[in-house]
């Protein structure tokens, strides 16, 4: 799924287009995102693709979710 990934005044949130869906990230797996897990607020779970540590905010990228199916 398209999620739109932004760094605000609050810290880290995910926006999902396709559920008019923004949460904050609350924990992830790497320090520079990318390539691993990140949680959201609402405990949703997302698989990030492998990106350069550098990559500049905001960026849309294809995510994948964890525990079910894509809603």
């Amino acid at each position: 799924m398209k999620v739109m990934i932004r760094r605000g005044e609050r810290g880290l949130s995910a926006y999902v287009p396709k559920k008019d869906l923004e949460e904050a990230i609350v924990a992830f797996e790497h320090e520079a995102l990318w390539g691993g897990w990140v949680k959201l607020k609402n405990g949703w779970v997302l698989d990030l693709p492998q990106l350069a540590a550098e990559t500049r905010l905001p960026i849309t990228v294809n995510a994948r979710k964890r525990g079910g199916e894509e809603d």
